[in-house]
C-alpha cells in the first residue's frame, strides 16, 4: 500500500490529520526511501569540505578547554555522514581524542545509515533510533546540523487549526477551530531540547544547532514557514505525500527556552559563525597550488556557505552548553 493510500484511509477513519501527524509519516517516509541528498536538497556538508573541518575545529577546540574529558560525540540527522567523515579528519590529528571519544549517531533511515556506515569506515560508531537512547556516563558534545528542520510542526491562525483532509482524491489543509494564540510550533523539536537540556546539565558538554531559522517574530507574529521541495523546486506540501521534503524553519528562541538551565549562545549568522572560525584561510589554504578551475570553484563554496545573500544569513548557529563548560569558539567571550 503506498502512503498516500494508507493517509486516505486513515483521514477516512479518523477525521483530517493535524498537520504535525502529517508531516510525521510523510518525512518517515521520505527519508525510508531512495536517498534525497544532492536530489531534493544539499546541505552544508556537501557542498564542500570546508564546513565539516570547520565544526571539527570547533569540536577539538572545546574539548581541548574542557580540559579533555571522555565523552561522546554524537550527530543528530547525520545525512551521508559527510560532516562527521571531514570533521574527524582534522579531530583524528589531537593528541588523545581517539582514545576519548565515542561515536554516536542518531538516524532513523536505514539506507542512510548504510552510506554513513560506508562514509565512516574505521572510526567505531553507534547508531540510535532516538535522542533518549544515547549513553548517559560521559560528556556529550551534540552536533544538530539541519536537524530541526525536518521535524513535524503545529500552525494556528485565527483561533483555527492547520489539518489536512481529502477531497476528490486530492489532499488539502483543512482548518479547524481551536482556542489559543496564533502560533508555529514544533512540540518534537522542544522535547528534543528539553531532552538534551537535562542529559547536558547532569553529564556536561555541548551541543550545536546549525538550521535556517528565526529567533522568533519580534512583533510577536506567527510565522509560516512550511515548505517542501522536490528536486530543487518548491511543490504543495500536500501533494504527492513522502516524495517530498518538508521542513520549516526553526524558531531558535523556543528551542533556547526549552533548553532550561543550560548556557546559550547565539544564534550568531552561519557566515559569521564560520567566519569566526576561520573559514577564510581555510578556503586560501585549499586553494594553493590548485588549477584555476578548482580555486574558483573553492571560492564559490566558500560564499555560498558564508554569504548573506547565500546561506549566510538565512542560517544560523547557536549553542547549548552545559554549566562549568567553556564558551564555545565562533560566539565571542560575550556568548553573543
Amino acid at each position: 500500500m503506498t502512503l498516500a493510500s494508507a493517509l486516505a484511509q486513515r483521514i477516512a477513519a479518523e477525521g483530517p490529520l493535524r498537520l504535525d501527524a502529517w508531516m510525521a509519516a510523510c518525512n518517515a517516509a521520505y527519508y525510508a526511501g531512495d536517498d534525497p541528498l544532492g536530489r531534493d536538497f544539499t546541505t552544508a556538508p556537501e557542498i564542500s569540505q570546508m564546513f565539516g573541518e570547520i565544526i571539527g575545529g570547533w569540536i577539538g577546540d572545546l574539548w581541548l578547554r574542557a580540559g579533555k574529558p571522555a565523552f561522546h560525540l554524537v550527530e543528530l540527522g547525520p545525512g551521508h555522514g559527510t560532516l562527521l567523515a571531514d570533521a574527524l579528519r582534522l579531530l583524528g590529528r589531537l593528541p588523545g581524542l581517539a582514545d576519548a571519544m565515542a561515536l554516536h549517531l542518531v538516524e532513523t533511515s536505514l539506507p542512510l545509515r548504510s552510506i554513513q556506515r560506508s562514509r565512516l569506515a574505521g572510526w567505531p560508531a553507534a547508531w540510535h533510533e532516538q535522542v533518549d537512547q544515547l549513553p548517559a556516563d560521559r560528556p556529550l558534545i551534540v552536533i544538530a546540523n539541519e536537524f530541526f528542520d525536518a521535524l513535524p510542526i503545529r500552525q494556528r491562525r485565527a483561533g483555527r487549526e492547520l489539518f489536512v483532509g481529502l477531497a476528490d482524491g486530492l489532499f488539502h489543509p483543512v482548518w479547524q477551530d481551536s482556542p489559543g494564540e496564533d502560533a508555529e510550533w514544533s512540540e518534537a523539536s522542544l522535547a528534543i531540547a528539553s531532552q538534551l537540556a537535562e542529559r547536558l546539565k547532569a553529564q556536561g558538554g555541548a551541543c550545536l544547532v546549525i538550521d535556517y531559522g528565526h529567533g522568533g517574530a519580534a512583533d510577536g507574529s506567527a510565522p509560516d514557514t512550511l515548505q517542501a521541495v522536490h528536486r530543487g523546486e518548491m511543490v504543495s506540501p500536500f501533494l504527492d505525500p513522502g516524495t517530498h521534503d518538508l521542513t520549516a524553519h526553526v524558531d531558535f528562541g523556543a528551542l533556547a527556552r526549552a533548553a532550561h538551565g543550560l548556557a546559550v549562545h547565539g544564534p550568531v549568522a552561519q557566515g559569521a559563525f564560520l567566519g569566526q572560525l576561520g573559514i577564510a584561510a581555510r578556503a586560501e589554504a585549499l586553494k594553493a597550488g590548485k588549477a584555476p578551475a578548482e580555486a574558483a570553484a573553492i571560492t564559490a563554496a566558500h560564499l555560498r556557505l558564508t554569504a548573506p545573500q547565500q546561506m549566510g544569513a538565512l542560517f544560523q548557529a547557536m549553542a547549548l552548553v552545559a554549566p562549568g563548560w567553556p564558551v564555545p569558539a565562533g560566539f565571542g567571550m560575550d556568548g553573543a
